[in-house]
Order: C-alpha cells, then structure tokens, then sequence
C-alpha cells in the first residue's frame, strides 16, 4: 500500500466542468464529426427542459444525431441491440462519427459499450471479463463524450462498463479495455438539479465507497491518495446537505449550487481511483447482489458499507494488527467526523467511522437489504460469488464466514 510499487499509465478524459458548461457540448461533438449517436435515459430525460436546450443547441451547431434510450440497468442484450439498429440505419461508409452518453452510469456504461462496438459490430459477450469466450478487445472504439446527470458511478472517467443480467443465473460483469474511456467529460452540476433525494442517496453512496475503498485498498498509490481524500472531503461538504434540501423541495435552488458541485467532483475523483487501484469487500458483494436481485447498485454499496467497514477492522485487528490499512481507517474516520474526530485515537476513530457510516445510511434512507427480499437463506450464494475483481484489492483476506457476516448485518 505505500510507496510507489504500482505504477497506472491509464489516461483519462479532457475534463470541462462548471456551471452551465453544457452549452460546451456542440463544440465538443464537432471536434470529433457531424454525425453523432446520443444516448440518454428513457423516459424522463427526453421530457424534460435541459433535453430541450441540449437538443437545440446540437441542431444549431450542424449535429446530425439519432438517440437511444436506456431503462434500467444495462444488459449485454440492451447494449447490442443499439449496436445492430444504428449500423442498420447507417449507410455504408458513413459511420457515426461520436458517441455522446447524457445520464447517469447505466446511460454512461451503455454508451461506452456502444462506442466500443459500432465498428467491430461484434456482440459484447465476447469480451465480457470473467466469462467465455473472454476474447481480448482490438477496437477500433468511435469517440466517446460523457456527460452525468448524477453523482456517483464516476463512470465518466473508468474504461469499463458494467452490464448485468438478472436471475438465478444471472451475472455482473465488466466489459473494460482503456480504448472505452472517453475522450471528453462534461461535468456541469446544473444537470444534477433534478435528481429526487433517493438518487443523490444511492449514488452518493457508491461515490463514498469507492473513494473509501480506494484508499484502502492494497494497490493504493500517493497519487490516488490525494484524490481520494480530496473526494471524501468534498463527500463529507456536500451529500448530507444536498439530500436535505432535495427532501424539503429545494434541490433546484441555489442554495443547493455548492452542494451538487460538490458531489460531482467527488464522483469524478471516485472514478479517478477505483481506476487506478480497485476496491474492496462492499463491491465484491454489491456484484452479486446486483445480479441476483433487484437491487440498485448505490443501495447495495450503502447497505453494507458500514458492516464491511467494521468486518474489515475486526479481521485486520485480530489477524493483521501491524496492516497500514489500520491507520487509514483511523484516518478517515477523522476525516469525515470533521472537527470533533480529531483529537480521537485511532482506535476510537475506527469506531466512529463505523457510526458515521451506520448514521449515513439512515439519514439518507438507504434501505437494509431485505427490502429487496434478500434472506439469510441468499447469503451462500451471494458468498459464493463474491470474489471478483474487487474483493483481491481488500486490505485483508476476509473468510467466507465474515463476508457472510457483512451481509447478514445489513438485512
């Protein structure tokens, strides 16, 4: 964990963000072409004023562009399925020329996998990780312009795209390769104005985790340290406060400005991280959890940040008492408890911060995991696969037995 012994060439997007740089948008697309492929959430965002300007502007600028929707979280079905109608419509030799995703990591991911397949044209199944035929990615990708309208996934800023499918037999995995990432980000916090305060809540929650996770984990460098405090510190500003206002009607209102600017800078530096080092134990369960039931990926993260937090310390205390992850949780428990953690010592800002956790989730309604219909009779299963990506960059080896125990805690 310390020092410089992993060393990430991964390249990320250009970055524009601020208020109202949206209008930024056409000028972006034509750096790329004329003919571009948007994709956005579906109902609702085409309906609403923000569609309306982004629609017009494009129109202004010369954009010749067809949109694809998305519902739901993203399947391999969904994502070729827009693959297969837009090279139907195009003729040949006109390909689309960028690929523009508007929303949040559903719409994102979606996009991305869509860029990356609209000339190769082969379904996305074949590079999907962790399933055959596991065939490597040669591109080419179109361009790739992400634009989120929520807080959270950081996606605008990863190579990999997370498709699911539901069911007893169902599965969460990424298609990844750095010819994904995209090319431009537009990160501009007037379009998270809308978001209804169960949203911020979810999505402010994987944000939170992946930045926790991100300094925790074994592959954790100086580099991604510095953003992930950076984003935790911004976490700590603005999601109680945006959630508030949103509840009481005033997510639109200035006073909301600072708030949502601020989460949606700690979303992109949660992005920034996971990939540069991974994560940790709450997303190797919020994988299969996500695949077998219905259950929003920012919930699953919220659900059982607080029990993997305290599974975490327990294991590194009693196994692995010399870990520097001990210390980091120290640290981040001074960190989000603000003034008054500082003078705690370690011990009691490793408690705090599974309080704090605990308290976060209830301020912000996340719901505990049996609202989804998840029993203790799903555990084994969730346990069994679990061990993604994500749980080989824990700071500790956690048993079965205590991955069970993070979900039991949280149902």
């Amino acid at each position: 964990m310390e020092g410089f012994e992993y060393v990430s060439t991964l390249r990320l997007p250009e970055i524009v963000a601020g208020p109202g740089e949206i209008s930024e948008l056409p000028g972006v697309v034509r750096r790329f072409g004329r003919r571009a492929l948007v994709i956005v959430r579906r109902p609702g965002f085409t309906e609403g004023e923000d569609w309306a300007r982004i629609e017009a502007s494009l129109s202004a600028a010369g954009v010749e562009f067809e949109v694809e929707g998305v519902s739901g979280e993203p399947s391999p079905a969904l994502v070729d399925g827009i693959v297969a109608r837009v090279r139907g419509r195009r003729p040949a030799g006109e390909p689309v020329d960028v690929v523009v995703g508007i929303g949040g990591g559903s719409v994102l991911d979606t996009a991305k996998a869509v860029a990356g397949l609209l000339i190769p044209g082969n379904s996305v199944m074949d590079h999907l990780e962790g399933l055959a035929p596991g065939l490597p990615y040669k591109g080419p990708a179109v361009p790739f312009v992400a634009v989120p309208t929520t807080a959270g996934t950081g996606s605008e800023a990863t190579k990999n795209a997370v498709l699911s499918v539901r069911g007893p037999s169902g599965f969460k995995r990424s298609f990844r390769d750095e010819g994904l990432i995209a090319r431009v980000a537009i990160l501009d916090p007037d379009l998270l104005a809308s978001c209804p305060p169960e949203l911020i809540a979810a999505n402010g929650m994987d944000a939170l985790t992946q930045l926790l996770e991100s300094y925790l984990s074994t592959r954790a460098n100086p580099v991604a340290d510095g953003l992930a405090l950076k984003g935790l510190a911004a976490a700590r500003e603005g999601l109680l406060a945006w959630h508030e206002m949103a509840v009481a009607g005033l997510g639109g209102a200035p006073a909301a400005d600072a708030a949502r600017a601020a989460m949606a800078a700690a979303a992109l530096c949660s992005g920034i991280c996971l990939a540069q080092t991974g994560l940790g134990a709450v997303h190797g369960v919020a994988s299969p959890l996500g695949a077998l039931f219905p259950i929003p990926h920012g919930v699953a993260c919220g659900a059982t940040l607080a029990a993997a937090t305290r599974v975490n310390v327990a294991a590194l205390e009693r196994r692995e008492p010399g870990n520097s992850a001990l210390g980091r949780y120290a640290e981040l428990g001074r960190l989000l408890g603000g003034s008054g953690a500082a003078a705690l010592t370690d011990g009691e800002a490793r408690a705090a911060l599974v309080q704090l956790l605990e308290d976060w989730r209830a301020r912000l309604a996340v719901p505990r995991l049996s609202a989804y219909g998840i029993t203790a009779a799903d555990i084994p299963a969730v346990v069994a696969d679990s061990r993604g990506s994500s749980m080989k960059t824990n700071p500790i080896v956690l048993t079965d037995d205590e991955i069970a125990a993070i979900l039991s805690a949280s149902l």
